[in-house]
C-alpha cells in the first residue's frame, strides 16, 4: 500500500475521508503536515541565516503560516510574504490567525543569499498557469539560487502530469504528504521536486479503503510473490522456453540481446528464429542459445507447433516488412501454447499504416501481448494520443492499452507500465545510464522470460521494467547493453536472497 499513487483529486477524497472519520479535524491535518516541514527544514537547513515563507490563499499557504509560527517559536529569522487572505472560516485562515509573524506583500520579496525559501503558494492543486507578481517571484528565487523547499509540490507543476504550468519552483527539497502523486513521479516535475520526502500526517491507512486504487510506483512489493519459483525438480522447458525473432544478416545483434536477456531472466530454453541469410552470423555467436531457420511465417508455425514456446519477441531490428507484419500476425493467430508476446522496435512500425489491424488480432489472440515504444514509437500508433498535450504520461498510455488490448510499457526516464483493465504503474529507478543501443531490446528478452514463465502480464512487464533499470544502475558509467543480462543474476540475489542452491 504504501507503493500507491493518489491523483491531486483522489487525495483530496482520502483527506475528506479521514477528517470525517477522525481523530484529527482539517485544521489538526493542517498543523501536523506543517511541524512535519518545520522539522525538516531545521534538520537540513539548520545554517540558513533565515527563512522567506511565500504563502497562497489555500490550503498550501495554511501549510505555509504553520511553518512560520513554528520556525519563528524556535527562534529562525523568518519573514513571512502573502498577499490574498484565505477564504474566511477556513483552516488556511486559522492558521493564518494563529501565526503572529507579520505578512509582507509578495511584490516586496527579494531572495537573499543565504536564505532558504519556502514555496507554500499552490501545491497540487494548481490547475492553471501562475501570472503576474507570483510568476516574477518564481523567476527572482531562480535568478537568485537560494535553495527551495516545496510544500507538497512545486508550485507551478500540475499533480497530475508532472509538466510546468507556466512558471514553475525547482525545488531542492519537496515534502508532501501521506502519498505521492503522478506529479512527483512523472518527468520533468521528478527532477523540479528534487528530494522527495513523504511524511506522515496522521491520516490513517483506512483512508485507502473506499477508493479503487490502480495507479502504484513500480517496485518489488508490486510483484516480488508472482515472480515464478524454481522448484527442485524443475527442467529446462518447466522453466520457460521464448522465441526470439532475429533480423536479416546484417541485422542480427538486437535479436540475440533479446535472447540473452531472456535467458539470464530465468527462461530454461531460448532459441533465436533466423532468416537463411543470417544462420550462420548468428551461430558464430550462439551457445546455449539454440538457432533456428524460420524465414517465413508457414516456417514459424512449425517451429510453434514442433517446439511449443510458451513465449516470444519479435521486433528488435526485424525489419519493418511483410516478414514481421505476418509473424507478428501468426503468433497472434495460433496462440496455443503460447502465453505471451512481446512487440518492440520494428514490430510496432511495421504496423504504423495500420494499426488497428494489429489491435483487432491482439484482442481477440488469448495472448498476453506487451506492447513496447518509446515516444516515437508510440506516436506511429497512437499518433491522436501522442499529440494530446493535456493527456499526462499514465492517461495515454492507460488510453492505449484500453484502444490496443495489449499492455504498454511507454519507455522513458519515468517509464509508465499500463494495462488494459487500468491499472498502471510508475517507474522510478530508471538510470541515466540505459541511455545506450540495444538496452531495450534486452528489455523486451527479460519481459519475454517472466511471462515465459507464468508471470501474470501487468506483474511481468512491471517486474521487467524494474529488474532491468536495477542492472543498468548497479552496473554504471560505461553500461552498453551487453553488461545488463550479466547483471541479472546479482539483482535476482539482492531482490530474492533465499532463492539459491
Amino acid at each position: 500500500m504504501r507503493m500507491v499513487v493518489l491523483t491531486p483529486e483522489e487525495m483530496g477524497n482520502v483527506d475528506r475521508a479521514a477528517i470525517a472519520a477522525g481523530p484529527h479535524d482539517g485544521y489538526g491535518l493542517m498543523r501536523n503536515a506543517g511541524a512535519a516541514v518545520a522539522d525538516l527544514i531545521l534538520e537540513r537547513f539548520s545554517g540558513a541565516a533565515g527563512v522567506a515563507v511565500l504563502c497562497g490563499p489555500g490550503n498550501n499557504g495554511g501549510d505555509g503560516y504553520v511553518i512560520a509560527r513554528l520556525l519563528a517559536e524556535r527562534g529562525v529569522n523568518v519573514r513571512l510574504f502573502a498577499d490574498a487572505a484565505p477564504r474566511e472560516d477556513s483552516d488556511a485562515a486559522r492558521a493564518r490567525e494563529d501565526c503572529f509573524v507579520t505578512p509582507e506583500a509578495l511584490a516586496d520579496f527579494r531572495p537573499e543569499a543565504g536564505w532558504l525559501v519556502v514555496d507554500a503558494l499552490y501545491g497540487a492543486g494548481l490547475s492553471k498557469p501562475i501570472a503576474g507578481i507570483e510568476a516574477e517571484l518564481i523567476e527572482r528565487v531562480a535568478a537568485a539560487g537560494v535553495p527551495v523547499v516545496a510544500v507538497d509540490l512545486p508550485s507551478g507543476l500540475s499533480g497530475l502530469t508532472g509538466k510546468p504550468l507556466g512558471s514553475c519552483f525547482n525545488a531542492d527539497l519537496t515534502v508532501t504528504f501521506f502519498r505521492k502523486k503522478p506529479g512527483h513521479l512523472l518527468m520533468p516535475g521528478r527532477r523540479l521536486c528534487g528530494e522527495l520526502v513523504v511524511v506522515d500526517i496522521g491520516i490513517a491507512e483506512t483512508a485507502l479503503a473506499s477508493m479503487d486504487i490502480a495507479l502504484w510506483e513500480n517496485g518489488p512489493a508490486l510483484w516480488r510473490d508472482s515472480v515464478p519459483a524454481v522448484e527442485i525438480d524443475a527442467h529446462k522447458y518447466v522453466r520457460g522456453h521464448v522465441a526470439v525473432v532475429s533480423g536479416g544478416g546484417a541485422s542480427t545483434g538486437a535479436a540475440r540481446l533479446a535472447a540473452r536477456g531472456a535467458a539470464r531472466a530465468g527462461a530454461g530454453a531460448v532459441t533465436v528464429l533466423s532468416p537463411a541469410n543470417a544462420l550462420s552470423v548468428n551461430a558464430m555467436h550462439l551457445t546455449s542459445i539454440m538457432l533456428r531457420k524460420a524465414e517465413a511465417v508457414d516456417e514459424l508455425i512449425a517451429f510453434l507447433d514442433e517446439r511449443k514456446p510458451t513465449a516470444a519477441v519479435l521486433g528488435p531490428a526485424a525489419g519493418t516488412g511483410e516478414r514481421t507484419r505476418s509473424f507478428a500476425l501468426g503468433f497472434l493467430e495460433h496462440d496455443e501454447g503460447l502465453k505471451g508476446l512481446v512487440l518492440d522496435a520494428d514490430a510496432i512500425t511495421a504496423f504504423a499504416d495500420a494499426p488497428d489491424t494489429l489491435f483487432e488480432q491482439v484482442r481477440s489472440s488469448a495472448l498476453a501481448t506487451v506492447l513496447t515504444p518509446h515516444d516515437g514509437e508510440f506516436a506511429r500508433l497512437f499518433g491522436d494520443l501522442a499529440a494530446d498535450a493535456s493527456m499526462s504520461k499514465v492517461e495515454r498510455a492507460r488510453a492505449a492499452a484500453e484502444r490496443s488490448g495489449a499492455v504498454i510499457i511507454l519507455k522513458g526516464a519515468d517509464t509508465v507500465v499500463a494495462c488494459p483493465d487500468g491499472r498502471a504503474a510508475i517507474n522510478t529507478n530508471g538510470s541515466r545510464f540505459l541511455a545506450t543501443a540495444g538496452s531495450g531490446d534486452v528489455l523486451c528478452g527479460i519481459v519475454a522470460s517472466l511471462l515465459a514463465q507464468g508471470m501474470p502480464v501487468f506483474e511481468a512487464a512491471s517486474a521487467g521494467v524494474w529488474l532491468h533499470a536495477e542492472a543498468g544502475g548497479m552496473f554504471g558509467r560505461g553500461l552498453i547493453a551487453e553488461d545488463l543480462p550479466e547483471m541479472l543474476p546479482p539483482v535476482f540475489q539482492a531482490l530474492l536472497p533465499d532463492d539459491v542452491g
